[in-house]
């Protein structure tokens, strides 16, 4: 008896999403075998709460796909500082974005021996990354030219090698185009996906307030650092002085966030009586700016604003200042 034939084997960049879900279930339709890559950066990762994380592996599982998780770390930051392509509406470089996660997914297409890579982008969804010319320009900055199927949408786009080869067909791949998820959703009851999901990731540069102190990060910090990002992600954030900047907490566990992430030259203040914030102040002239950081952090604390107050400061020793709150117009316009 013959053996039976070997399926053949496709990298799939997974982001727990409904569309990455339907390209996954349309390519498995066609007989190949599918291993997901699922992409973490300091900025999307699997703790942002828009459909990741845990989803994303029980997304995994209910597809039959084996998961291959990727971080993106130091090498992301740095691509962040000069994009080859720029940067869209707020700090998003997507396309640059798409080529690195691109690369990733190669690297293991090679390491199995997949075909190819697939993803769940929609041709003009979304405005910087998934018109014809931006994923041509993926494409060619991931080195992977004719080898990225995008099964939603592939039958409006170029054909790739695979079609060309003879390993997929044009009849079989769709034509979605726009933000509209009237076809997704049609395809989702055709494959009897129960709950669809809805958009995967999220990526925190595409926020306006969040891009802000990005910027302000990188035009300040010549290389910032993965525990600078994750601090951008929390609090109230004050620009102080060029090398120095303040975060006061907003709540009890954005306060246990900023202990956690305080480094040995970083100052932490609270007010010694007074239910509070845990305020963080970082930077290279971090000692000038103590008193006015405890009189902000009384501020932003239940203390009595026309009374002088104790703040405790945590550094390599612990000191008390005494102090009243600040007035908000002397902070407001340092805020970033």
């Amino acid at each position: 008896m013959a053996e039976k034939e070997e399926k053949k084997k496709v990298v799939a960049l997974l982001s727990g999403g409904l569309d990455s879900t339907l390209a996954v279930k349309a390519i498995q339709k066609q007989g190949f075998e599918v291993s997901a890559v699922a992409i973490k950066t300091p900025f999307c990762d699997f703790d942002c709460g828009r459909g990741c994380g845990f989803e994303i592996r029980e997304r995994a599982e209910k597809l039959g796909v084996d998961l291959k998780t990727v971080y993106l770390g130091d090498e992301y930051i740095e691509m962040l500082k000069n994009p080859k392509y720029g940067y869209g509406s707020g700090m998003n470089p997507c396309i640059d974005c798409r080529a690195m996660m691109f690369e990733a997914g190669k690297k293991h297409m090679e390491e199995i021996g997949a075909e190819f890579i697939i993803s769940g982008e929609v041709l003009g969804q979304r405005p910087m990354s998934q018109f014809a010319p931006a994923l041509k320009k993926i494409e060619k900055l991931s080195g992977l030219e004719g080898k990225i199927v995008r099964p939603l949408s592939a039958a409006l786009l170029p054909a790739t090698d695979p079609e060309k080869s003879g390993l997929i067909k044009r009849k079989d791949l769709g034509m979605i185009r726009g933000r509209s998820r009237k076809e997704q959703l049609r395809m989702a009851r055709e494959f009897g996906l129960e709950d669809p999901p809805n958009a995967g990731g999220g990526c925190l540069l595409t926020d306006p307030a969040f891009s802000l102190r990005a910027k302000d990060l990188f035009e300040h910090t010549q290389t910032p650092t993965t525990n600078d990002i994750d601090l951008l992600k929390i609090g109230r954030h004050f620009r102080l002085d060029q090398d120095t900047k303040l975060i006061v907490g907003r709540n009890k566990d954005e306060n246990e966030m900023i202990k956690s992430l305080a480094l040995p030259n970083d100052i932490l203040l609270e007010a010694k009586e007074h239910v509070g914030p845990t305020v963080l102040l970082r930077g290279g002239n971090a000692d000038k700016h103590v008193e006015f950081s405890a009189s902000i952090t009384l501020r932003y604390s239940d203390a009595p604003k026309n009374k002088t107050e104790i703040v405790t400061i945590h550094k390599n020793d612990v000191v008390e200042v005494s102090t009243k709150s600040a007035e908000e117009a002397s902070y407001v316009k340092l805020r970033i």
